[in-house]
C-alpha cells in the first residue's frame, strides 16, 4: 500500500506498471481499477494557464491515513497506489492517481471510487488558479 505526494510530473502508466511489477500478487488479483486525474485548461467559464496546489505535509498524511484505513475495512482489496501531485501544474498534466488491485472487480471500482472521492472532498489540498487574465484565484472545492 503507496502513498506518493511528489512535486514533479509522472507519468501515471508508469508508475501503475512499476508498482504492479513489484507486487507479490502474481495470480492473486483479477481486477485493476486506475482513476487519472488531469489537469485542463478551464474552470467555471474561465481559461486556466496553471495552478500551484498546495498542502500541509503532517496534516495530509493522517487524512490519507485515515482513508486507506477505511477503505481497508469498506472492501477486500489486496493493494493500491496513490500518487498525487503538488506544486505547479500545467493543462494536460496527471494531478493525481488512484490504482486498487482486488481480487474481484467490484471491488476495485467501489475502492478507487471511494478514494478518489475522499481524495476530492476531504484530503486537505489547496488548489490557487493562475487565469489568462493574468488573475489567481482560489479554489474552494475541487
Amino acid at each position: 500500500m503507496t502513498i506518493k505526494i511528489c512535486d514533479v510530473a509522472f507519468e501515471p502508466f508508469s508508475e501503475i506498471q512499476t508498482f504492479q511489477n513489484a507486487l507479490a500478487l502474481n495470480g492473486k488479483f483479477g481486477a485493476t481499477s486506475i482513476f487519472i486525474g488531469t489537469m485542463r485548461d478551464f474552470n467555471d467559464g474561465d481559461d486556466v494557464q496553471a495552478m500551484m496546489l498546495e498542502h500541509y505535509d503532517g496534516m495530509t498524511q493522517k487524512q490519507l491515513t485515515k482513508m486507506v484505513t477505511t477503505t481497508k475495512s469498506k472492501w477486500q482489496i489486496l493493494d493500491f497506489l496513490i500518487v498525487h501531485r503538488i506544486g505547479e501544474i500545467l493543462p494536460n498534466e496527471p494531478i493525481v492517481l488512484v490504482a486498487v488491485w482486488s481480487a474481484h472487480r467490484n471491488e476495485a471500482f467501489e475502492a478507487c471510487r471511494y478514494l478518489m472521492e475522499e481524495l476530492k472532498a476531504n484530503a486537505p489540498f489547496w488548489k490557487l488558479e493562475k487565469l489568462a487574465t493574468n488573475q489567481n484565484r482560489w479554489v474552494s472545492k475541487f
